[in-house]
């Protein structure tokens, strides 16, 4: 095969350069502050993953055979009950339930899994997390970035991708926004697929699920909600995630992950079980964030920063009215990594996203350097 066949073939040509390789330099730069490193660029958990969890996990490590890609009914079981218990969703069959290789992965590959391609247009938020616009990139199709229906014009999109609360920005989707693009979806026989990884750490406002009876008044008809287990159970190592919804939508799913032989470990499945079947140790964890998100939110502000949004999720999107790359160095000087808001999109330019997934004594430090 020659080396231009080679080239053109080459799937990484058509995606952006990874985010987070852009920021080496600046994160050489604050790990060499002479009290060490605060990164608080990536929201990866810090805490440990409780051990009615890890005894889960253990229990089971001796089975052999093959997972089932639909996952142990004990799971699904788990997994639809958790949906009403925490978030008051309603009348989802455990048939449609389906246990994903953490969320990534199935965000990445929803639009090929649903057959998407270049006719096709994937609408995603104007500031975003980016593996949405991967994923349309990975199916060749088109790609909106768009908060409103309205501009979306005449145009029918085959995928429309809400995250609320937002990945960076902490936004919340209210239910009257969201019965708007389910009514629209119902309209046009649009797919919408919700992330919704961020829906048990609301601070200031209440989020509800795309398949809560009051957005879509009990029909699941198109809509697929992704949870993952990696936030307020600290699973982020285990892969842990699911999407439910539709069951049609969830049974296409199924069988083409079921050839593709994507399945989700069974000691990770028996973990997630025992997660979902548990609130106490998901509070425990929630109270940790908020305690740390109310230290470095008093100083940020007293740093002269201004937050947006951050009604909700991990992150608190801030800004210093400069170009992100400048707050980035200023933060640097410090000894702390943020993410540069471009990260997500144009829109983004402004501001940078300060996570909340760190320890308690790196969050007081970073308050400390961040007043000076």
């Amino acid at each position: 095969m020659s080396t231009e066949v080679t080239e053109r073939r080459r799937v990484s040509a058509a995606l952006p350069d990874f985010p987070w390789d852009t920021i080496a330099e600046v994160k050489a730069r604050a790990a060499a502050h002479p009290g060490g490193l605060v990164d608080l660029s990536v929201g990866t958990p810090v805490d440990p993953v409780d051990p009615l969890i890890r005894a889960a996990l253990s229990s089971v490590a001796e089975v052999p055979g093959y997972p089932t890609t639909h996952g142990m009914p004990e799971l699904r079981a788990a997994a639809v009950a958790a949906l009403t218990r925490r978030f008051g969703i309603t009348g989802v069959p455990e048939a449609a339930v389906l246990p994903v290789i953490g969320t990534k992965e199935l965000i990445a590959g929803l639009p090929r899994l649903l057959g998407l391609g270049p006719a096709d247009l994937v609408v995603i938020p104007e500031v975003a997390y980016p593996t949405y616009e991967v994923g349309g990139l990975l199916a060749g199709t088109r790609i909106l970035r768009a908060d409103g229906l309205t501009r979306l014009g005449p145009e029918t999109p085959a995928l429309i991708y809400l995250n609320s609360p937002s990945n960076p920005t902490g936004k919340v989707l209210g239910v009257e926004h969201l019965r708007k693009v389910v009514a629209f979806a119902r309209e046009r026989g649009v797919i919408v697929a919700s992330d919704e990884c961020y829906l048990g750490l609301a601070w200031e406002e209440p989020a509800v699920s795309i398949l809560d009876p009051r957005v879509c008044d009990g029909d699941h008809t198109g809509l697929l909600a992704v949870h993952s287990l990696s936030k307020t159970s600290n699973l982020a190592s285990y892969r842990a995630g699911f999407v439910a919804g539709d069951p049609e939508l969830v049974a296409e799913l199924l069988e083409v992950r079921k050839h593709s032989g994507m399945m989700v470990p069974f000691p990770i499945q028996a973990a997630m079980a025992a997660a979902l079947g548990d609130d106490a140790h998901e509070s425990v964890q929630r109270q940790r964030y908020r305690a740390r998100r109310e230290i470095l939110r008093s100083a940020l502000l007293d740093a002269g920063f201004r937050i947006d949004h951050s009604a909700a999720g991990l992150y608190l999107w801030s800004t210093r009215g400069e170009p992100c790359r400048t707050t980035l160095e200023w933060l640097a000087e410090r000894g702390i990594l943020a993410a540069p808001g471009e990260f997500y999109g144009p829109a983004g330019a402004e501001h940078v996203r300060i996570a909340l997934t760190a320890t308690d004594e790196r969050i007081e430090t970073a308050a400390q350097r961040l007043r000076g």
